[in-house]
C-alpha cells in the first residue's frame, strides 16, 4: 500500500505539471512526462477530479479545476496586504497604462500575490503564484537591499540577459542606490525589452510586500521613467495607509 506521503507528493507533482503545461493534457501525456504507470496516473486524476481539483475537457484531457482556483483565491484573500492593494493596483494600472503587480517573500522566495494587466502587447507580470528571481527584478532588489533575511537561502544568480547583474561586486552598488532612493528598477535584467520599477510596502518598519510596474522598455525612457517611479512610490504609500485603516 502506498504511504500517504508518497501519494501526496504524486498529487502535488501532477498539479504542478498541469499548471506548468499551460494547456490540457491527456492521461498518456501526463504519465509519460512524470514517468508514471498509466494506471497510477489515471487513478490519481480520477480522485482529484472527484474533488474538483482537476477537470476534464470534452476531449478527455485534464487541466487544473475550479476547486484549486477557489483554494488559491482563499490564500490570496488572506495574504497580508493583498486585499488592501487591489484597488491601488487597478487605479495605478489605469493611470499608467501598464501592468501592475504585488509580490512578497513567502518561505524564503518571492511570490506574485496579485496583478493587474495593462493594455500593452508586451506584458511584464508573471502569473499569480509564480516565483520571481531576486537579483534580476525590481522587487527582488528591494528585498535584497532592505531585508535580505527574508530571502535566506537564495544564492543562485542566473544571467537571464546580458544586463543581468550576476557578480556581487556589480549588484551591491545597485542595492546601495536602492536603499538611498527608496525604490528599485530592473532595466532589461530579467526579460529583454522589459523594464520594471518597484517600491516597498512597509509595516512596522519592515518591508512586507512590494508593488511594481512593468512594461516595454521603450515606454519607460526619459521622463516616463521618472513619472512611473513617482507613481509607484505613491501607490506603495497608499497601500500602507490602507493597511493602517487610513486613506483610500
Amino acid at each position: 500500500m502506498e504511504q500517504s506521503g508518497g501519494a501526496i507528493d504524486r498529487a502535488l507533482d501532477l498539479l504542478f505539471h498541469l499548471h506548468g503545461a499551460g494547456q490540457p493534457r491527456g492521461v498518456t501525456e501526463i504519465a509519460r512526462a512524470l514517468d508514471w504507470p498509466k494506471s497510477t496516473t489515471h487513478r490519481l486524476l480520477s480522485s482529484l477530479r472527484g474533488r474538483g481539483i482537476v477537470e476534464r475537457d470534452d476531449g478527455g484531457r485534464y487541466r487544473p479545476g475550479i476547486a484549486l482556483l477557489a483554494l488559491g483565491l482563499g490564500v490570496l484573500a488572506r495574504a497580508p496586504g493583498a486585499a488592501a492593494a487591489r484597488p491601488v493596483l487597478e487605479a495605478t494600472s489605469a493611470e499608467l497604462g501598464e501592468t501592475l503587480f504585488l509580490a512578497a517573500a513567502r518561505g524564503g522566495r518571492l511570490i506574485v500575490l496579485d496583478k493587474c494587466e495593462g493594455p500593452g502587447f508586451l506584458r511584464a507580470a508573471p502569473r499569480v503564484g509564480a516565483e520571481l528571481p531576486a537579483h534580476a527584478t525590481a522587487i527582488g532588489k528591494l528585498y535584497l537591499a532592505l531585508d535580505p533575511g527574508q530571502l535566506a537561502g537564495l544564492t543562485e544568480r542566473t544571467a537571464y540577459t546580458p544586463a543581468t547583474r550576476v557578480d556581487a561586486a556589480v549588484l551591491e552598488p545597485e542595492l546601495a542606490r536602492v536603499r538611498e532612493r527608496g525604490w528599485a528598477a530592473n532595466d532589461e535584467e530579467w526579460i529583454a525589452g522589459l523594464t520594471g520599477i518597484a517600491a516597498p510596502v512597509t509595516r512596522g518598519g519592515r518591508i512586507s510586500a512590494a508593488i511594481a510596474v512593468s512594461g516595454a522598455s521603450a515606454r519607460f525612457a526619459g521622463a516616463a521613467h521618472e513619472r512611473c517611479s513617482a507613481a509607484i512610490v505613491a501607490a506603495a504609500a497608499r497601500i500602507e495607509r490602507r493597511l493602517e485603516g487610513a486613506g483610500t
